[in-house]
Parts: C-alpha cells; sequence; structure tokens
C-alpha cells in the first residue's frame, strides 16, 4: 500500500512538471524586413536555433521575412498590443518613441562598423534600450545594416548635385526626409515592402540602402546605376514586445539573452563579409557603379551639415555630445 501510494505521488508530480512545461511553450513570431537570404534574416535564423537549444524546444521562434506582416511602424505597433513578439529594424526608426535615437541616422556619423559597435554596445547604446520599456517594447541588442548607398534607373551619379530633381525613396523618418530634399531629391517616404514595385512602376527614380538589401531584394533588376556614397551607417534594435517579454520567466528571459548575445557576433560577422561579395555581384548582374570623389564626398557633407544642425536640437545637445565624445576618443582625440 505504502509503494502505491509513493508511485501515485511520484506520477501526481511527473504529471504537473510536465503540465507546467507545455504551460511555458511559446512561439515568437520574429517579422523584419528583408528577405530570407540577407544578414538580416540569416541573424534571426541562428538566433531561432540558439532559442530552441537553450529551451529545449519549448520556446519556437518563428520567421517572417520580407515585411509579410507589414513595415516597421506598422510592425513596432504591433509589439507595442501584443501581437507580434520580435522584430529587427534601423534604430534610427525608434526615434519616434525615444527621440534619442535619431542619432544613429545622423549623415557619416560612423567611419567603420568598429565604431558604431562602440557606441551601440556601450554605456549609450545600452541607456537607449533601456528608455523603450516606457514604450512597452525591450531592447535586446544591436545588428548591423550597414552602410548605404544610392541606386536609381536614371543616370550615373558622380557628384553631389547629380542627386538633383530624382524621386528618392526614403525610410519613413524625418531625417531622411531632410536629407535628400537638402541634396535636391524629392524625398519619397515608403515602406520598404511597397518599394520595389514603385522603382519599378517608375512611381519613385531610386533608393538608398547596403550593398546586401541591394542584391536580395533584387533591386538590380529594376534599377541600373548604383553610387558608393557610404552616406549613412544603420545600426539595427532587436526588440521584443513588453508584453511578451514580462510573461516570461527570469530563466527564458536568460536565455533569450543569452541567443540575442551569440547571434549578434554571428549577424555581424556575416553582414561585414558578404558586403563587398554583394558588390561584387551587383556589378555582375549589370548594375554600373561610380564613385564619388574625396572632393565630392566634402561636398556632400556641407549639403548636410544644416540636416545634421537641425537634427541635433531635435535629439538634444547631450546627447550629441555624448556620441561625439565616444567618437573622438575612438579616433584618439582627432
Amino acid at each position: 500500500m505504502k509503494l502505491l501510494k509513493t508511485l501515485l505521488a511520484t506520477a501526481l508530480v511527473a504529471a504537473s512538471l510536465l503540465s507546467a512545461a507545455h504551460a511555458q511553450e511559446r512561439t515568437i513570431k520574429f517579422a523584419f524586413q528583408n528577405q530570407k537570404d540577407h544578414p538580416q534574416a540569416q541573424g534571426a535564423q541562428k538566433f531561432a536555433d540558439l532559442v530552441a537549444a537553450k529551451t529545449g524546444g519549448r520556446i519556437a521562434v518563428k520567421l517572417f521575412p520580407g515585411g509579410t506582416l507589414g513595415g516597421d511602424l506598422q510592425t513596432v505597433s504591433a509589439l507595442q498590443g501584443g501581437t507580434v513578439e520580435m522584430t529587427v529594424l534601423n534604430a534610427g526608426i525608434l526615434a519616434a518613441q525615444s527621440k534619442e535615437f535619431g542619432i544613429y541616422d545622423f549623415p557619416f556619423l560612423f567611419a567603420t562598423p568598429q565604431e558604431a559597435d562602440a557606441v551601440t554596445d556601450g554605456p549609450f547604446g545600452k541607456k537607449l534600450l533601456d528608455k523603450l520599456q516606457a514604450k512597452n517594447l525591450v531592447g535586446l541588442g544591436y545588428w548591423e545594416l550597414g552602410f548605404r548607398n544610392l541606386t536609381n534607373s536614371k543616370k550615373p551619379i558622380t557628384k553631389a548635385e547629380d542627386i538633383a530633381g530624382l524621386k528618392i525613396r526614403v525610410i519613413q523618418s524625418p531625417i531622411y526626409i531632410d536629407l535628400f530634399n537638402a541634396l535636391g531629391a524629392n524625398a519619397v517616404p515608403m515602406p520598404f515592402p511597397e518599394l520595389y514595385t514603385a522603382m519599378e512602376q517608375k512611381a519613385v527614380d531610386g533608393q538608398e540602402n547596403p550593398f546586401s538589401t541591394i542584391l536580395s531584394s533584387k533591386f538590380a533588376e529594376v534599377q541600373k546605376y548604383l553610387t558608393v556614397t557610404r552616406h549613412m551607417y544603420n545600426p539595427q534594435a532587436v526588440i521584443v514586445s513588453k508584453k511578451f517579454w514580462d510573461s516570461l520567466n527570469p530563466a527564458d528571459q536568460k536565455a533569450l539573452n543569452d541567443a540575442m548575445a551569440e547571434a549578434t557576433t554571428f549577424q555581424r560577422g556575416v553582414s561585414r563579409v558578404q558586403a563587398n561579395v554583394a558588390l561584387e555581384d551587383l556589378k555582375k548582374a549589370g548594375m554600373q557603379v561610380s564613385e564619388f570623389s574625396p572632393a565630392e564626398l566634402d561636398k556632400l557633407r556641407a549639403k548636410v551639415k544644416p540636416v545634421v544642425e537641425k537634427h541635433s536640437e531635435k535629439v538634444g545637445a547631450e546627447t550629441v555630445q555624448e556620441v561625439y565624445s565616444t567618437l573622438a576618443k575612438l579616433r584618439g582625440g582627432k
């Protein structure tokens, strides 16, 4: 009789543990704009694999590439509402949530990816991610999109004045609109999923994105000319729904943070290797590539200086000073 009671108690405990485990099974909908072969998607897949391994498969990460769940702004709203759990997007877009994020979109801010890493992985980057909690978002870290470059279907662009008059699609962010309007273009803000069709139908003449994005999105099919401008470097913020995050136990939160740290190293490495490969592939695809001379780049910087000054006031003098001071130290006080 005593043995029977012991077996029964053991069975009840096992059933309770099994029930608890099942209760914690989750699926994370991870939405982003680029296609499944892009470094952004490769980072997301790495994260998904790591989460599965670290949670014994209890937490599954399902990827939604190519803007299938909507543009960036729509996806951020979905995270805040708790209908989508996770996304990765250009960090500057989060200026709509906290104005300081706008610094990440300053033209010619970062000279190298390593400079961006030092800022985003340091106290400044972490401080900005912490601000998101008040907006029902949780920041897990930063990935890389890379340096942005200009394409169009009209003509080669070899000097700053050549940009004038072109209809250029830009991210739905005020600094992008101001930047290209300052260069004489007609800036057209538009969600990324609509961009290919807009170029195909000649609703816009061009766009600006890193080489890997231009390649994976097949923009060479509808764009002839590529100009290496490196006018912006995009760190990407990886964020989750606070509603979802708060529902996780501490062990699962740690598993996701650990997976993010490993996936970040992987994603940045893939992105940086693929950038140069993508440029060569775009040439093979028939794009005509031109580069600005140092003198023309100086002219470009001069034209956008008023934009930097305007948005420095928006993000705040303290924020600007903190980032530029960090960069000055990295550059040996220059």
